[in-house]
């Protein structure tokens, strides 16, 4: 894995997110992609984003108690009104002393630039010429 890479939101998975197994809830997880994609997308500018759809999540490997929970994002298309957003999930397992990163999943998000009242709006405003 990259060093250099710097991931749009890193946590530490606590007691409060396992299931009965002893594992991170994928729900947990779910819930972090789309906080890491908002981050992304915040960057493209700063307005409202509401997420729209999020592409096929598959768990390769599980996430467990004490691990940190790293999401890299990546855009991957702006359209008129909405950001797609790839947010790769990766856990660093620190049980024998040395960080192991694994990969745990992926997933593609959609979100799309909406107004006050709720309602797509453009990302980039049309400028008027005189």
């Amino acid at each position: 894995m990259s060093a250099e890479r710097i991931p749009a939101i890193k946590v530490l998975l606590l007691p409060k997110d396992t299931n009965a197994l002893g594992t991170i809830f994928g729900g947990v997880i779910l819930s972090h992609i789309d906080l890491a994609s908002a981050v992304e997308a915040r960057k493209t500018g700063p307005r409202r984003w509401v997420t729209k759809a999020m592409r096929e999540v598959e768990f390769h490997e599980p996430v467990f108690l004490g691990d940190i929970v790293n999401f890299f994002t990546e855009t991957v298309r702006v359209g008129r009104t909405s950001i797609t957003v790839r947010v790769s999930v990766e856990a660093e397992r620190w049980g024998g002393g040395q960080g192991e990163h694994v990969k745990v999943t992926e997933a593609e998000v959609v979100l799309v630039s909406v107004d006050a009242e709720g309602r797509p709006t453009p990302i980039h405003a049309a400028t008027t010429v005189a």
